[in-house]
């Protein structure tokens, strides 16, 4: 891992500890899962004793921030599962109205994210996004269909994180998790819609040509109008999926001998 701890001036506690690596995970720095260094590097790159350092991996562990696994490590805690609790998550996955809804939702959140990335995204943040449409680029040349879904839910990660507003920054990232749970069943069904992935690409493209141009305005309406977008084709993927369905059953309906017609 890339040395993103810095030395702590001299002190007796573990207070310092504890609130960097707390920044850190506030910030969006240190996700879900990421593996902390191992005591003794994490020791160096902060310049405190080893006993201290333990206090405060402690005091995170106590607090539900750090969890440290028998022999393999300490590693972030899943903190964004916890602003959907699983009984929400069974409901919203249940309800097609939840469905709907999130996406309603999203598209204002990711109009915001968009403007405050363009007015506020670092020369750093910038070099992400960059290394991501290029991944992008990549999967749909690939024809991947899940690589393309996967990179879609990194590429808004990333806006999120260029906004950089912790609040935002959360909430958009719970709404992520969803995806990443596939609690919406149907999202790859885009993907096979005549057009889609092109169109999705170009979108895709033009929210990242606003941040980088640093047209605040024109990222949102690119947001906004690419969540607009998905809106309509879920739609459409899902009547398409219903015909699919009911014409397949009207077909075995009447092609499939009934059981007075068997010997």
């Amino acid at each position: 891992m890339t040395e993103i701890f810095t030395r702590i001036e001299h002190s007796r506690t573990a207070d310092e500890v504890v609130q960097q690596i707390e920044s850190l995970i506030l910030e969006g720095v240190l996700r879900t899962g990421d593996r902390l260094p191992g005591e003794r590097e994490l020791a160096r790159q902060f310049e405190v004793s080893r006993p201290i350092l333990r206090d405060a991996l402690k005091a995170l562990e106590a607090r539900d921030l750090l969890v440290t696994r028998h022999g393999g490590g300490t590693f972030v805690a899943d903190v964004i599962g916890q602003v959907f609790s699983r009984p929400v998550i069974e409901l919203i996955s249940s309800h097609r109205k939840a469905a709907a809804d999130y996406l309603e939702y999203r598209r204002e959140m990711e109009g915001v994210a968009a403007e405050y990335a363009a007015r506020r995204a670092t020369a750093d943040d910038l070099a992400l996004l960059d290394e991501i449409m290029a991944r992008m680029d990549a999967a749909y040349r690939a024809d991947d269909f899940e690589a393309e879904a996967e990179v879609d839910v990194e590429f808004h990660h990333a806006v999120g994180e260029c906004a950089h507003n912790i609040i935002l920054l959360h909430t958009l990232r719970s709404c992520y998790r969803l995806l990443s749970e596939d609690v919406f069943q149907n999202r790859l069904l885009v993907f096979a819609l005549p057009g889609a992935r092109e169109m999705l690409l170009e979108q895709h493209r033009a929210i990242h040509s606003a941040i980088v141009a640093g047209d605040p305005a024109a990222a949102r309406k690119a947001a906004m109008d690419h969540i607009a977008y998905v809106e309509r084709t879920t739609a459409e993927a899902e009547r398409a999926g219903d015909w699919q369905r009911v014409s397949r059953l009207r077909l075995r309906q009447r092609t499939e001998p009934g059981p007075q017609q068997k010997d």
